[in-house]
């Protein structure tokens, strides 16, 4: 037993040693474990989130309420919350509404935002502004909140240009289009006078909440009824066109239509946003279309017809006038849409290079008119996508105001009165003709933006996950007051 005792000694010391440093290794605090967590992307706090996001969507809805295709507005978006400090961030554009999310990883939930997108107006002057608030907060000039105020002075200021400088815009519009097409100075005033009514009445039928296919469809009633009656009193002179005026008429008519964004919004793979403004396009074209024959049928019924002019004159005199009617149309184009008066001239030029590149392959090499206008819309969407970088001219002022001369409304009418006179089979091939030569010119500018847009970062390139974002359709605002103004999107955190 004496033996037995110093091995249990040494024994219950070891024991007693293990459960010592047993304990002293548990109760010794480790290294933090909070570097293991997956806490996602570091991201400001949900004040400065709120606001970021805000920003961003108010940015947004300037841009797609002005008729930028969703591919456009996504990039700037997720290039403006970027560099505000969010690089983790989702948007999602549907017909009628803008959602942003911000993702902040496993450790805290993430912040989303929508707002409504119920109306459309055209003041490309708004638009440059806004663009310039994001060039500036890119380059560091400008702090979240400076850039928010600017953008609610931007919403809040009214059109830089009284109301009646827009329809003498429209106007200038017709009358350019009507001297393009080969009419004379008593044909150019007629539409002048025709367009310029039009639009008075329909900025009155837009504050009573017409809806947009009744408005297009008076439109093209309008225009027809009032050239039958000026050629049952005997205005125009033996020789005279009078269906130019009709086809300045609809000109004006088709441009207010976003056929453009649906090519690109298709193109960019944003599939239900180009079918839902498909469907838009179709129904307000389906409105002009009723306007028109109605107006005709109408003049059947007194023998007065609107005869559709023949082979556009090709004299060089012509060529040289119709080049600069263009760029008139093009400049008119931009002065009703409240362009910067910077903008204009090189709007003219744009408009008028684009209609001489068109005429030269139509008259000169005897190409048929739907490749003429997809080569003629490249050349603008080329020009849009080069002085996007060399001045502060935004591309969407170039496209829309180029192409303003490369619109078929001489097809489009000839459609009609087909349809009116000679039968369904006849005009649904002329009006086939008129749809082909609108899709040639959006594709045409499509590719243009496309090989002259700068690179794009991999922040710009991550937006919506499946790029089908169902967009917004271009419409009517119901009533947007004298200075352009809507009724501010719903934001609602959720």
């Amino acid at each position: 037993m004496a033996e037995d005792t110093p091995t249990a000694d040494r024994f219950a010391r070891r024991l007693r040693g293990a459960l010592r440093r047993d304990a002293k290794r548990l109760l010794t605090p480790g290294p933090s474990t909070v570097p293991m967590l997956m806490l996602g992307p570091q991201v400001p706090d949900d004040a400065r989130v709120q606001e970021v996001l805000d920003l961003c969507m108010r940015i947004g809805e300037i841009e797609l309420s002005s008729g930028e295709s969703v591919d456009e507005v996504t990039a700037t978006m997720l290039r403006l919350a970027n560099a505000a400090g969010l690089p983790a961030v989702d948007v999602d554009i549907t017909f009628t509404s803008i959602t942003m999310c911000c993702h902040r990883g496993n450790a805290a939930q993430p912040v989303t935002t929508m707002r409504l997108v119920r109306y459309r107006t055209l003041d490309l002057s708004r638009l440059a502004e806004t663009e310039q608030i994001v060039r500036e907060l890119e380059a560091g000039r400008l702090d979240v909140r400076a850039a928010s105020a600017r953008v609610s002075d931007v919403i809040r200021s009214p059109h830089p240009y009284p109301r009646w400088v827009a329809t003498f815009g429209w106007a200038g519009l017709a009358a350019s289009i009507a001297l393009l097409l080969g009419g004379g100075p008593i044909t150019a005033a007629a539409a002048f006078v025709t367009t310029a009514c039009i639009d008075r009445i329909g900025r009155v039928l837009s504050r009573w909440g017409v809806a947009a296919f009744f408005q297009q469809a008076l439109g093209g009633f309008l225009v027809t009824g009032s050239t039958i009656v000026l050629i049952s009193i005997g205005l125009f002179p033996a020789g005279t066109r009078p269906s130019f005026i009709v086809a300045a008429g609809i000109t004006v008519l088709l441009s207010g239509l976003s056929v453009v964004s649906t090519v690109q919004d298709a193109l960019t793979g944003y599939y239900l946003t180009s079918a839902a403004r498909i469907v838009e396009i179709s129904l307000l074209s389906a409105g002009l279309l009723t306007g028109v024959v109605i107006g005709l049928q109408v003049g059947f019924q007194f023998d007065l017809t609107i005869e559709v002019s023949g082979d556009l004159p090709s004299s060089v005199g012509q060529f040289g006038l119709s080049v600069v009617s263009g760029a008139l149309a093009a400049a008119f184009y931009a002065l009703a849409g409240y362009s910067p008066l910077k903008s204009l001239p090189i709007a003219g030029v744009v408009g008028g290079a684009s209609w001489a590149v068109y005429g030269v392959m139509t008259q000169v090499l005897g190409i048929g008119p739907v490749p003429s206008t997809g080569a003629a819309a490249l050349v603008v969407g080329l020009a849009a996508g080069l002085l996007r970088r060399g001045t502060d001219t935004p591309p969407m002022v170039i496209t829309l105001a180029g192409v303003t001369p490369l619109l078929p409304g001489l097809a489009a009418y000839r459609g009609f009165y087909q349809l009116a006179v000679e039968g369904v089979s006849e005009g649904l091939v002329t009006v086939t003709v008129a749809l082909a030569i609108g899709l040639a010119l959006a594709a045409g500018v499509a590719l243009g933006q496309f090989i002259t847009r700068p690179q794009r970062t991999p922040e710009e390139k991550h937006g919506n996950n499946e790029a089908s974002a169902t967009g917004s359709g271009f419409m009517q605002a119901p009533d947007l007051g004298d200075n352009g103004d809507a009724p501010a999107g719903s934001s609602e955190p959720k």
